[in-house]
């Protein structure tokens, strides 16, 4: 038997999703389907399905933390990504041990921090002083920063209205410290494309894409930032990952779905057979 050799890796630090649309499964599904071998630190468990969250369940932070020194030390980790973080405690955990791997600014390893603090259906998926807790501590280790325009708000106070609005948004988020930051505008109304905005803290880069007109969009923010993070654990550059994730979310969020009675979720089935299903 011919062993063969070991794909690219990336570890997503999140939550997980009863009904498989979003959080680390949606990160799971995009690592695969972007030949990347996925892993996971689990930092809560939510209680879920298409129409909204019900429960959530906190994974104590040094459980957390043993996760990603588990994997880092024994496996190697060529990118990661956050996603729901929900405590300051868990925060704190998780960045002492991406210190102790190299993953982040000032290590090898690009760390993406997409600030999930709600869910779609609006109940909070962090405690308030994990807010403060990305803004001091978890931005200023990050590669990369992917605020939806929801998640700007809370973090910065602003309330972008229209794609003029992007690079204020981005400028307020990289004065927290990241390296690059992508501003995510899905949710802009009452633009017919859907242009996102990467920013360096001197130049900024537009990503127009189609605006399609569904209501089955659970996951796209996950699987966009996993898929950058794939990219860059293939060693792309900034660039080049953020256009291979965005073409990525556009083709998932043009196959998806409905499931059960609310909000269905992006496909990430194209990329393997597209309409297997």
């Amino acid at each position: 038997m011919r062993e063969s050799t070991a794909p690219p890796t990336a570890l997503t630090i999140a939550g997980s999703d009863s009904g498989g649309s979003a959080g680390m499964h949606a990160d799971l599904r995009t690592f695969f389907a972007c030949g990347v071998h996925g892993m996971t630190a689990v930092t809560a468990v939510t209680v879920q399905n298409t129409t909204g969250v019900t429960g959530v369940v906190e994974v104590p932070p040094e459980t957390v933390a043993a996760q990603i020194d588990a994997v880092a030390s024994d496996i190697g980790v060529g990118a990661a990504k956050t996603g729901m973080l929900a405590s300051a405690a868990t925060i704190d955990a998780m960045l002492e041990a991406c210190d102790r791997h190299g993953i982040g600014r000032g290590g090898s390893t690009p760390f993406v921090v997409d600030p999930v603090a709600a869910a779609r259906s609006g109940e909070p998926l962090l405690h308030p002083d994990a807010l403060d807790a990305l803004r001091r501590r978890a931005f200023p280790r990050a590669t990369l920063a992917t605020p939806n325009l929801d998640e700007v708000r809370l973090l910065t106070g602003i309330d972008a209205r229209s794609r003029d609005d992007l690079l204020d948004a981005a400028k307020a988020i990289h004065d927290f410290g990241p390296e690059w930051v992508l501003i995510k505008s899905g949710h802009l109304p009452d633009d017919p494309e859907c242009v996102d905005l990467l920013f360096d803290g001197e130049s900024a880069l537009e990503l127009p894409g189609p605006r399609y007109s569904t209501e089955h969009t659970h996951g796209a923010g996950d699987v966009f930032a996993s898929a950058i993070t794939s990219a860059l654990a293939k060693g792309a550059s900034m660039p080049d990952a953020v256009r291979s994730g965005k073409r990525f979310v556009t083709r998932s969020v043009s196959d998806a779905y409905s499931l059960g009675s609310g909000v269905g979720p992006v496909s990430t089935f194209w990329r393997i057979s597209p309409r297997s299903y």
